[in-house]
């Protein structure tokens, strides 16, 4: 069976073809570009040197997420379009099962964690399980065995489900050296992190993961295909001390200020750190994740500054030509001051010199004060993901600002 595998579910661009037990080819690339200017490119570089015509291909195969939004919008799009085009089945592979995949045959427990921002990881529970072939004396293969499908969980919960089990595990995704100083703290069982050719996500292990899928049957249609976004919010989650509800009037005066809005710097990290947690309490940002964000290549960072206090935080990352809007938090004794749309304001006009044409973000639906904000500033509601959000349970609101 010949397989085209696609997976643009995190910062991995990668594509790969199989052609039964043989890998043709892989392209793999992790560095500062975007899956829309990359993914084409790489499969047609693929077609030209291994001599590919599509057609010819059985099945594509496809990280289905978790992961980034927009990264799995790309990635889907692109399987959807050839599939269709090519009239050909789906198989759609769970992102962490994937990752999990790439250390076949490994009996420890096998536990992959992607970063999911605000001290929450993808992350799931693996082994591998031998399995002797029929009339073979000594070679041996092995069956993947899921003990927890992938999920979104904190930190904390996945490290005591591991402790639970209580034998050794082996680590990997980009959520690792995010949390590692933590995880060292929380695991109680021994535990190693696999090298970087095994630890990200690899279109390779799709290529060999599909192939079993395929011998189960477990193929889907185009049209039945959806990414599974797994996704606690990013965006900007206001109010939250009032379970998501606007704000009770205040008619107090305020007290007068130039709000002045600038790039984040690594001396505000402590400042920024603290209000996140104000306004978002566990689900906040560390000190380490916001360090390393503003850091990057692909993001924005900003920060209003009152009288030399930092009273409110905006972030964005690039993701494919997309603005995916990570962080909105505004200090609560200068709400209705305008802090949030003078910061969002600067963050829209900043990122049009990053190359996003489009931005997206995520809101309590019973969060009347950010619509409105968002709505003011050309975001429109796209559609809603029903029970997304928890403590309270509510619904998520999908805005996007397009050209």
């Amino acid at each position: 069976m010949k397989i085209l595998a696609i997976d643009t579910s995190g910062l991995v661009g990668a594509v790969a073809v199989s052609d039964g037990d043989m890998l043709l080819s892989q392209f793999l690339i992790q560095y500062k570009t975007t899956h829309s200017e990359i993914l084409m490119p790489m499969l047609d570089d693929i077609c030209r040197k291994v001599h590919l015509d599509l057609s010819t291909i059985d099945a594509i195969a496809v990280a289905k997420g978790p992961g980034s939004f927009t990264g799995l919008r790309i990635g889907s799009a692109t399987a959807k379009g050839l599939a269709l085009a090519l009239d050909k089945p789906i198989i759609a592979i769970p992102t962490v099962d994937g990752i999990a995949y790439n250390l076949y045959g490994v009996e420890k427990i096998i536990c992959p964690m992607m970063d999911a921002k605000r001290n929450q990881v993808y992350t799931g529970l693996y082994t591998f399980v031998p399995n002797r072939q029929e009339g073979k004396v000594r070679e041996q293969t092995f069956d993947m065995q899921v003990i927890h499908e992938q999920f979104a969980t904190s930190v904390e919960n996945i490290a005591e489900e591991i402790n639970k089990i209580g034998k050794p595990v082996v680590l990997l995704g980009d959520g690792v050296p995010v949390y590692r100083d933590k995880l060292e703290g929380l695991l109680t069982v021994p535990y190693s992190i696999a090298p970087f050719h095994q630890s990200r996500q690899n279109a390779a292990a799709l290529c060999a993961l599909a192939n079993v899928y395929a011998a189960e049957n477990r193929f889907t249609t185009a049209d039945e295909f959806a990414p599974d976004y797994l996704r606690l919010s990013q965006a900007e989650r206001e109010a939250k001390e009032n379970g998501g509800a606007a704000p009770k009037k205040d008619n107090t005066p305020k007290a007068p200020g130039i709000i002045r809005v600038r790039e984040m710097t690594p001396e505000d990290v402590d400042d920024a750190y603290k209000l996140e947690e104000m306004n978002l309490g566990r689900e906040a940002w560390t000190k380490k994740q916001l360090l390393d964000a503003m850091t990057r290549d692909d993001t924005i960072y900003l920060v209003a500054e009152k009288a030399g206090r930092i009273v409110g935080l905006c972030g964005v990352q690039n993701i494919s030509g997309e603005g995916e809007i990570t962080n909105v938090s505004v200090s609560p004794d200068t709400r209705r001051e305008g802090v949030a749309y003078k910061m969002m304001r600067q963050l829209l006009e900043r990122g049009r010199g990053l190359g996003i044409g489009d931005y997206t973000l995520e809101v309590r639906a019973g969060n009347a004060p950010a619509i409105g904000l968002y709505e003011r500033l050309g975001f429109v509601s796209e559609g809603k993901r029903p029970g997304f959000y928890e403590d309270p349970k509510e619904d998520a609101v999908i805005y996007w600002k397009r050209k």
